[in-house]
């Protein structure tokens, strides 16, 4: 490509004073992606806003063609290659949208693709970034892993390394978001916005306070994975374990995307496993939206800490919808469980003809619907006279749970919840 710009190099360092990407360069990645990439759509929720306790506004990256924002870096760094390094092809290492974006991208391109993961990326990702043609290698534990592999793959067979954050292009490119969003509503007064390495926050920071200075730009981590949060208050959380969110779950931040974060974003918010399973549910009830882990914790980090947005004009990025049916449905099973909506009883009864049946009219009359029904007699340390009958119901909320257990308990029967007896 004759006018393509040329790539900053990251081994230096911006001038000081000066951050890496500017508003300048996000409006030349606005124009180079336009066409290719879906402006999707910024909609009021004026539902989740009630329960959250301001305005609220998501923006639905989740509906791009690969499910994700990662589109659009990867398509603003491949456009920035020259016809030699197109030709050479180009290496990616991802947990999945990333490899998405420039596996597509680069097909549509005709530049050969090779894709890092790391083992346990989500098979939904591997086999849709596999189906855009790129040549998949699983390699490394974690995405640090991969990245090393991902480099030394790139230098051995002379290959162009698209990083998935800490590139000035790729910043660019994920900035666009923020200046859809406010094209779209230009009240709002408040991002939030997931990291990972950092590089959709640090563009949609550049473009956000170039058009509106005092905007607030919260980041959002996953409590597992606390990376930028310790980098930029100089805390040593501990990064471990399978997040929901494994999206961002990075250990190491970008040094171009640190810099931006720590000059422009004014807080982060670290959110629990639970609160992003919460914020997950309520999308797919409320928005009838699907979003991966990742893409939920902006909604997570406001259910968590509805305080610090209360009255606000608040915008969330639902930046990826990749997440296996199988976790959907465990998902939205625990978060009935936890509303008091699905729960497992366990029941002591006698173990003669007419109790299974009386126990169930008791529920229905209790307007309890019963699910599942077993029995144990064999490894309980009821009598030998005794059964143990564990039943799976589903109420209301907690308040009818409570009602079941009482008009149990009134009837007779020892009941209680598995665990706390």
């Amino acid at each position: 490509m004759p006018n393509a710009p040329k790539t900053p190099s990251l081994d230096t360092p911006p001038k000081p004073g000066r951050l890496a990407v500017t508003p300048d360069d996000i409006r030349a990645a606005a124009a180079a992606i336009a066409g290719a990439v879906r402006v999707t759509e910024c909609n009021q929720s004026r539902t989740l806003g009630e329960i959250c306790g301001c305005k609220l506004w998501l923006k639905f990256e989740n509906l791009q063609f690969t499910s994700s924002f990662k589109e659009r870096g990867a398509l603003n760094r491949l456009q920035a290659l020259s016809p030699d390094e197109r030709r050479r092809g180009v290496i990616a290492m991802s947990a999945g949208n990333h490899a998405q974006g420039v596996a597509y991208h680069a097909n549509l391109l005709g530049i050969p693709a090779v894709i890092v993961m790391p083992v346990g990326t989500p098979m939904v990702k591997v086999e849709n970034t596999r189906r855009h043609g790129a040549a998949i290698v699983i390699s490394g534990a974690t995405l640090e892993e991969a990245g090393a592999f991902a480099r030394a793959h790139a230098a051995a067979h002379d290959m162009t390394l698209i990083h998935p954050y800490d590139d000035p292009l790729i910043i660019a490119g994920q900035g666009t978001v923020a200046l859809e969003m406010l094209a779209a509503a230009p009240d709002l007064d408040t991002l939030v916005v997931p990291i990972g390495g950092g590089g959709l926050v640090s563009g949609m920071a550049v473009a956000a306070k170039s058009i509106k200075p005092d905007i607030r730009i919260v980041g959002v981590q996953a409590e597992l994975y606390p990376s930028m949060y310790n980098a930029i208050y100089g805390k040593r959380l501990p990064m471990r374990g399978d997040t929901l969110a494994e999206g961002i779950a990075v250990k190491a931040p970008g040094r171009i995307t640190t810099q931006i974060v720590r000059d422009l974003v004014d807080d982060i918010i670290l959110v629990s496993e639970d609160q992003i399973e919460r914020a997950l549910a309520l999308l797919i009830a409320i928005e009838k939206t699907v979003v991966e882990g990742a893409g939920a914790a902006s909604l997570a980090a406001v259910l968590a800490a509805p305080e610090r947005f209360a009255g606000r004009n608040v915008g969330l990025v639902l930046t990826g919808g990749n997440i296996d049916t199988r976790l959907i449905a465990s998902v939205l099973t625990r978060e009935l469980a936890r509303e008091g909506r699905l729960t497992q009883i366990a029941i002591d009864i006698v173990d003669r003809p007419g109790q299974l049946a009386a126990v169930s009219a008791l529920l229905a009359e209790a307007g309890a619907n019963i699910i599942e029904v077993s029995h144990q007699r064999t490894f309980s340390d009821l009598p030998a006279k005794g059964t143990l009958l564990e039943v799976v119901i589903e109420t209301r909320d907690r308040a009818h749970l409570e009602d079941v257990m009482k008009k149990l308990g009134e009837a007779g029967f020892t009941a209680w919840l598995p665990g706390r007896r």
